[in-house]
């Protein structure tokens, strides 16, 4: 089982699903099955982290760079705020790790926001200056 794994993982994920619905379970990869499902769910907190990142990055930008706000800028917002709605909605447990998603992404935001600006790490607020449901609020733009 474990070198179908290594060797050719798609055909080792559909002998699986198969396995698993006919029933045969002691047939089955359980230590790499239970290993995928785990990888899964990491994966979903990662987007989590990654979708925030960027919604907090162009919120600073937004922020400390007002006569460069644009159309760009303003899309990026909104499809940010109902993709994290959405990952929200089909994952309601990530609700959960929002605090330690936030603090990951505003880390990650704000060297981004340094590196895309020209300005400073250290000339940015080094804590983020909203909440998740600020930060999610149609109608918040930060001034």
């Amino acid at each position: 089982m474990s070198a179908a794994y290594e060797k050719d993982f798609y055909a080792w994920a559909n002998e699986q699903a198969a396995l698993l619905r006919a029933g045969r379970l002691n047939e089955a990869d359980i230590a790499h099955i239970a290993e995928e499902i785990e990888s899964m769910g990491k994966a979903e907190q990662r987007e989590l982290v990654s979708r925030l990142t960027v919604l907090l990055l162009h919120l600073l930008k937004w922020r400390v760079q007002p006569g460069m706000r644009g159309g760009s800028w303003e899309a990026t917002i909104k499809v940010q705020r109902r993709d994290l709605s959405r990952l929200l909605r089909d994952n309601p447990s990530l609700k959960s790790k929002l605090d330690e998603a936030m603090g990951d992404a505003y880390g990650d935001a704000i060297i981004l926001a340094a590196s895309e600006t020209g300005l400073s790490e250290a000339s940015l607020p080094s804590a983020c200056l909203w909440s998740f449901e600020q930060a999610m609020d149609a109608e918040f733009w930060p001034e």
